[in-house]
């Protein structure tokens, strides 16, 4: 049983390796618990499949509960009294450092890492592995002001990976790109430079140069965005300089072309995986993605062959077998990259979803017209930068002395008024005008030459400012009048943006290119189909069916008094994160949803008996089996759903209703799988959910990613 424990956890191990960590947890649990159940919980065998349980969760992003298991792994170990400087309590220690690197606990992570380093004086070798292989570690030093001691650390290990795997390897490049930001923090640009435009490339190629010996992983893909805005500040600090002439760059454009990789990342890798499984359909489709996948792996396992034979002692390496092994590698990288290559000659929609192609301002410019005017924004800890480019002219670049916190805190502060939790009308806050002014002055008020002659503005935010309206920030500083009658009255004369430029938001700058170049609608469609209203329980379904008693709400008046007291009901949402245990029948029901979508189907015209789908009707099986491509507008009326709100959810959905009323399959769930195989001709989805995505932004990138799933299927906005 030990044996067969040992070979579960190093499954669960190349399964993280290969970005399966849903599997992988399912194999550590259960080899924890037949572990439990044989030796204890005080055992070394337990403490080892609760750090490699550990090791899942930080896999997964999942970094606080992998800090847990850490401390638990720890205090067994301090129980059956392991000694300090043994090989299990240092790496136990070495892992939980880790994941302190990884919640943004620098300092904490720095001194754990040095205490290990001083206790694992007697099992050096097996310290200086973990060290080697480990990018948090550097990164920490880097972040706790310890540039000298990172250096000393990354530059042999550059050297080392360079000479073992090739200066076109993934970690390869990701040493480079740490010492170039250790690098830019030292004032020694041009070397910084220098090293960050030859790693760069290669962190962020996924198909064909880049030899990345394992799939990326949350954590992976979080310290590749911290490097991206390392060289975003360097490029920032650049412009104008000599060194930008020498180099031969535009550093406002190239900052802006890397920002909007490391705003996309994320959303990125769900949908990466999700469209290699919305693609088997297509077979031809599938085989490509296949032999693509296996070359990958084939690599993979060359360099491994290789790292072996350059780590054996010189007078024992055959030069020979190096020589074979770096042909089967290039032979297999120009077959990787020739595939990679039909793919995107035959299939570009789905190539481009899973791997697209950086945006440039050149690009967005093409796509742009003349009275239009698109702002970026990227948020880092102590600033935020703000991109402003028009169809003609250069970007201009503006950093604005606000970071990541104030940023939140405002955007936090301004909806308060915008998405109350009030009983009336009355207990609306006031909103806050002044602060939205200031926010205002501090991110548009610098490109305001540029972008105002537009009569368009096409926002990309990013963080926190996802959740605010750009439509609301207040352009001109005018004190809020007294409230008067009737209510709300005094916000009349206030400068709001929106009054001076309509203002569309996109998830991506990538995804203006990709709307602009979709092929024209076809004219034979109907104007709406809706969903609305679905029936999560059986319950539901009954209660629907009753009469309802109707009362009826007369205003005498519409003075201030009356008014402020007119109650509020808000649309429910649904509240599963704190439940152990959570399914579809817990969500609440939105019965004004039917309204909702009847009444934009009367308002353009659709026909309520056909292209109306409430209660029952509103689920999985219409959804897929209906001809969406025949509509103009589409709309779900419903719950959005973020990964984790609902047992064994791993990513973004609309709820429909349950499949336990009879008479169709499904789960009651339209996953962000499902939206892809979809096939759309919309110029319109309209997702009417409630505000889950709100809570610091946990869920935005969820619905971002939601969102891309509908461009993909095949709507224009």
């Amino acid at each position: 049983p030990i044996l067969v424990g040992l070979f579960q956890l190093r499954l669960a191990n190349n399964l993280v390796r290969q970005g399966r960590t849903i599997e992988a947890e399912s194999i550590v649990r259960e080899t924890l618990l037949s572990t439990l159940k044989r030796s204890g919980k005080t055992s070394l065998d337990t403490v080892l499949a609760v750090n490699f349980l550990a090791g899942v969760m930080s896999a997964q992003g999942r970094d606080e509960e992998a800090l847990q298991l850490g401390k638990a792994a720890l205090k067994i170990l301090s129980d059956i009294e392991a000694p300090s400087d043994s090989k299990i309590v240092g790496l136990t220690k070495f892992m939980i450092a880790r994941n302190l690197s990884r919640t943004g606990k620098w300092k904490e992570a720095s001194d754990l890492f040095h205490t290990v380093s001083k206790e694992m004086v007697e099992n050096r070798a097996a310290y200086l592995e973990v060290e080697r292989k480990s990018s948090d570690l550097p990164l920490t030093l880097i972040k706790t002001g310890d540039v000298e001691g990172a250096l000393k650390l990354l530059r042999p290990q550059y050297e080392v990976n360079k000479k073992r795997m090739g200066i076109k390897h993934f970690n390869t490049a990701k040493k480079g790109a740490l010492i170039a930001a250790a690098l830019t923090l030292q004032g020694k640009k041009p070397e910084a430079l220098k090293l960050f435009q030859s790693s760069i490339p290669i962190l962020l190629s996924k198909s064909r140069q880049s030899n990345n010996s394992e799939t990326e992983n949350v954590a992976s893909t979080r310290q590749k965005r911290i490097l991206l805005e390392s060289y975003i500040n360097l490029l920032a600090s650049i412009r104008g300089t000599e060194l930008e002439q020498t180099a031969g760059i535009d550093a406002a454009a190239e900052a802006f072309r890397i920002a909007d990789i490391a705003r996309s990342g994320s959303v990125q890798g769900a949908l990466a995986s999700s469209g290699a499984r919305a693609a088997v359909d297509n077979k031809d489709l599938s085989d490509l993605i296949r032999r693509e996948q296996d070359a990958r792996k084939q690599i993979a396992a060359l360099f491994g062959l290789q790292a072996n034979v350059l780590s054996s002692p010189v007078n024992q390496q055959d030069p020979a077998a190096l020589l074979r092994l770096r042909t089967q590698i290039d032979s297999l990288r120009g077959a990787r990259a020739t595939i990679a290559q039909e793919i995107e000659k035959r299939f570009p929609l789905y190539a481009e979803l899973i791997n697209p192609k950086p945006t440039t301002v050149a690009k967005v410019q093409k796509s742009l017209v003349a009275d239009e005017a698109l702002i970026a924004t990227y948020v880092v800890e102590d600033k935020t930068y703000v991109w402003t480019v028009t169809k003609t002219g250069k970007a201009s670049l503006h950093v604005a002395p606000l970071g990541s916190k104030r940023v939140a805190a405002v955007a936090k502060e301004l909806r308060k008024a915008l998405d109350p939790q009030a009983a009336t009308l009355g207990d609306i806050p006031v909103f806050n005008t002044r602060l939205s002014y200031r926010l205002y002055r501090t991110l548009l008020k610098s490109g305001e030459k540029k972008w105002k002659p537009a009569k368009s503005l096409l926002i990309v935010p990013h963080g926190a400012l996802a959740q605010l309206p750009f439509g609301v920030l207040v352009t001109g500083k005018k004190p809020l009048p007294k409230d008067q009658p009737p209510i709300f009255s005094n916000y009349k004369e206030i400068p709001w943006l929106i009054r001076s430029h309509s203002v569309t938001v996109l998830p991506s700058v990538t995804a203006l290119a990709s709307l602009r170049a979709l092929p024209k609608p076809k004219k034979d469609r109907r104007p709406f189909v809706g969903f609305g209203d679905p029936y999560f329980s059986v319950k539901q379904a009954t209660d629907a069916g009753k009469p309802k008693e109707v009362k009826v709400a007369a205003l005498t008046s519409r003075g201030l008094l009356k008014t402020r007291g007119i109650r509020i009901k808000l649309r429910s949402a649904p509240k599963t994160q704190g439940l152990d245990s959570a399914d579809l029948s817990l969500l609440p029901r939105l019965p004004d949803t039917f309204d909702e979508v009847r009444s934009i189907a009367v308002a353009i015209n659709a026909d309520l008996t056909r292209d109306v789908f409430t209660g029952k009707r509103a689920n999985e099986d219409v959804v897929k089996k209906l001809n969406l491509s025949g509509y103009k507008v589409v709309i779900f009326a419903t719950h959005g759903l973020v990964p984790g709100d609902l047992d064994g959810l791993r990513q973004p959905a609309l709820a429909l209703s349950t499949p336990k009323l009879g008479g169709y399959g499904g789960d009651g769930l339209l996953t962000m799988d499902e939206i892809l195989g979809l096939k759309l001709d919309a110029d319109w989805v309209v997702l009417s959910a409630c505000n889950t995505a709100s809570a610091e932004g946990a869920g935005a990138e969820a619905f971002s990613g939601l969102g891309r799933a509908f461009f993909y299927a095949g709507t224009r906005a």
